[in-house]
Order: structure tokens, then C-alpha cells, then sequence
């Protein structure tokens, strides 16, 4: 009996071994991209059998490529795909490939992220601003997912919170910034996509942004949470969603508030509150400060939408220089609008601000290079945070 138990304590070991060993036999060591010390960027793929192999991303300039934000590799006799870039910003860039038109990640590049459905890897160019993307040898805040109930919406949803770092320990109470999605995204999108997280940590360190708390909802009402976070399981990402800009989000935001301020150290009252989003996010920002003049003292606009969808009905839309004209009759610290050149909301921002500057509501402009990118939002989340709080 001993004998037997023996052989298959035995078999069981080498059969995990083998499983072992074939995982290592499927794995590489040649990690792609490959940044160069001039910050040029190698993009490699074997695929003997391909036709064609482009890369695609925010790391392909325009004029690399016959097509926009697209660049060819070249074939060796290997079989292997090659292309290298210019040189590169320091910055966070993603890219994946196109084989034969069909699209597929980086199978040698460990970092994956999504953005609604679309798999993407990322690799980062450090120096400069890209150093606030990363993690650095800093003090490091945490992140908490939390359920809350919403009576406006009856359901529970999820919310993401970032506190600073040295939270758990003090008995001090803490500002907050409302941080709020685009379009398709959830309350992971500014942690994964946004670095929301290194970059707080980062200008916190540097004593360039008070201590402060994020918190980070999901801005699409008919989800409970991040797909494959909820009781819906393992539901598809989707751009389309129910209920999407159309005044619910903006009804329900004061139950987040009545939440956090309920069960966080935070200092009450609009000098302690600031709100901003990109995009989606931008539009429920601004209409939410609008509807509630009384919460705010800092409001940011990143590549904001700013007018309703045809057929859309909701009092949130509705006299909407009134409701500014209130806002703006004890004025907020800080109105911050950040906008692509390129950006398809672009002439949605400029109606904007000449209804400011018709008004003579003060406002800060800050206009880019770029579309609509991550690359912008992240840029436009590093110079709104260290102008909030800013009392002392």
C-alpha cells in the first residue's frame, strides 16, 4: 500500500513538472518593444507564414506611415518582423499589432491594458514626463473597491477610492477629487489607462499636490460595476451602453458624496471639493457643477463633451446659462478647460468658453497638441491636481 501511495505521490510530481516545463518551453526571453538609448523604439514579431504585419498605436507618428498612426514592418529572411520608430517623448504609449488585418497584442509584451474592448500593450519612455507614470521610490497611497448604495438609481454600485499616502495612519481629514471616466470606460479606466494612481503618488512626493483623496466612480448607470466585476459575470465590453448621458449620472452624483463624506475622513464643504473627467466624464463634470453650485470649488474639463444628444430631455440640460450664471455668482477657485487641437470636441469648446467670456465667468484655458488621447488626459490630470487645495 506504501508502494502505491509512493508511485503516485511519484506520478503527480512529474506530471507537474512536465506541465511545468511546458509552460517554460511556450515562454520567451525576448521582450519587445525594444527602447533604444536615443529613445527610438524596435517593434519585433516572428510570423514566418504572414503577409503583412503594421503596427498601430500613439507611438507612430503621422508621417511615419502611409496611413495615419500606422507603420509597416519589414520582413528578414527569418521570418521575423521589424520596425523602428523615431525618436520618442518620454511619455506612456500603447500599440498593437495588425497581422494579415487581423489585430492581436504584442505576444512578447507582458503588459496588457483595455480600453472598452479594444487589448492594447503599453511600454514607457521614461524621463521627463513620463517619470510620473511610473513608480517611483515614493511614499505610495492605496486603492480600495467599495460598494455603496445609491437610493436615486436603487442599486448598489462600485467606486474606486485612491487615498494618499499616510491615510490609514493619521487622524486628519482629507480634501476630495471626484475623478470621472469617458465614454465606455469604468471606474478602473483612470488606474489602467489614466495612471491615475503613479501620478498622484508622484506630484504628492514631490509636494507639488496636497494629500488628497480620488475617487473614482462608474459613470455608466445601468452597470453596477466594471465588466466582470458585477453580477452580470463576464458581460462583453461595450461603447453603447443604457442610459448614457442622459441625466441620470447627474441625479445620483450626491450619493457618491453622501457615501464618502459618511465613511471617510474628509473635509466637508465646496472649498474641499474639486471634480474633473475627460471626455463622457467632462460632460457629467460639467453638468453636475452646474446643477449643484453649492459642491464645487474646482471643476475640470478634459476634452469635455458639453451639449446633449439629439432628443435627449432632462432638466440637468435645460437653462443652462441660468444655471451658470449662479454657478459663476460665487464663482469656483478654479474652472479648468484642457482641449486637443485635434480633438473632435474641439468646436463644442470653443462654444464653451465664448459663453464664459460672454458672461465674463473666469475660466483657465489650456489647449494641446493631439486629439482625443489618453495621452492628453493624463497630461491634463498632471497640471489640474497641483492647483487644487492650494489654501496655504
Amino acid at each position: 500500500m506504501a508502494r502505491k501511495v509512493y508511485l503516485l505521490l511519484l506520478f503527480s510530481w512529474f506530471t507537474a513538472f512536465v506541465f511545468a516545463q511546458e509552460s517554460l518551453t511556450h515562454a520567451t526571453n525576448r521582450g519587445t518593444p525594444i527602447i533604444h538609448p536615443d529613445r527610438r523604439v524596435t517593434f519585433q514579431l516572428h510570423a514566418p507564414e504572414a503577409k503583412s504585419v503594421l503596427v498601430t498605436g500613439d507611438c507612430i507618428s503621422n508621417n511615419e506611415g502611409k496611413v495615419r498612426n500606422k507603420a509597416s514592418l519589414k520582413k528578414s529572411e527569418s521570418g521575423t518582423w521589424e520596425y523602428t520608430t523615431s525618436p520618442l517623448t518620454a511619455d506612456l504609449y500603447y500599440y498593437y499589432f495588425l497581422i494579415d488585418g487581423v489585430r492581436t497584442v504584442d505576444p512578447n509584451n507582458a503588459f496588457v491594458i483595455r480600453d472598452v474592448s479594444t487589448l492594447m500593450n503599453l511600454f514607457l519612455i521614461e524621463g521627463g514626463q513620463g517619470d510620473l507614470y511610473k513608480v517611483n521610490q515614493v511614499p505610495h497611497g492605496s486603492l480600495t473597491h467599495r460598494w455603496y448604495d445609491s437610493p436615486t438609481l436603487q442599486k448598489e454600485r462600485r467606486v474606486t477610492i485612491y487615498t494618499p499616502p499616510g491615510y490609514e495612519e493619521s487622524k486628519q481629514e482629507y480634501p476630495v477629487l471626484y475623478l470621472l471616466h469617458g465614454k465606455g470606460g469604468d471606474e478602473m479606466a483612470w488606474i489602467t489607462l489614466g495612471r491615475c494612481t503613479q501620478i498622484m503618488d508622484n506630484l504628492i512626493a514631490q509636494r507639488k499636490a496636497v494629500p488628497m483623496l480620488v475617487v473614482l466612480p462608474n459613470g455608466n448607470v445601468s452597470q453596477e460595476a466594471a465588466p466582470g466585476e458585477s453580477t452580470e459575470g463576464f458581460k462583453q465590453p461595450t461603447f453603447e451602453l443604457p442610459l448614457t448621458m442622459e441625466g441620470s449620472m447627474e441625479k445620483s452624483f450626491p450619493d457618491i458624496i453622501e457615501f464618502i463624506e459618511r465613511n471617510y475622513r474628509v473635509k466637508k464643504g465646496k472649498a474641499y471639493r474639486a471634480i474633473a473627467g475627460l471626455s463622457m466624464g467632462g460632460y457629467h463634470s460639467f453638468h453636475i457643477a452646474k446643477e449643484y453650485p453649492t459642491l464645487f470649488n474646482y471643476i475640470g474639463l478634459f476634452s469635455a463633451a458639453i451639449l446633449p444628444k439629439p432628443g435627449v430631455d432632462s432638466s440637468i440640460y435645460k437653462n443652462r446659462e441660468q444655471k451658470l450664471a449662479l454657478q459663476f455668482s460665487n464663482p469656483p477657485k478654479l474652472f479648468w478647460i484642457g482641449i486637443g487641437k485635434e480633438d473632435f470636441l474641439y468646436n463644442q469648446n470653443v462654444e464653451l468658453r465664448e459663453t464664459l467670456d460672454k458672461n465674463h465667468f473666469p475660466y483657465t484655458y489650456y489647449e494641446s497638441e493631439g486629439g482625443h488621447t489618453w495621452k492628453n488626459w493624463r497630461k491634463y490630470l498632471s497640471i489640474f491636481v497641483p492647483q487644487l487645495f492650494q489654501h496655504r
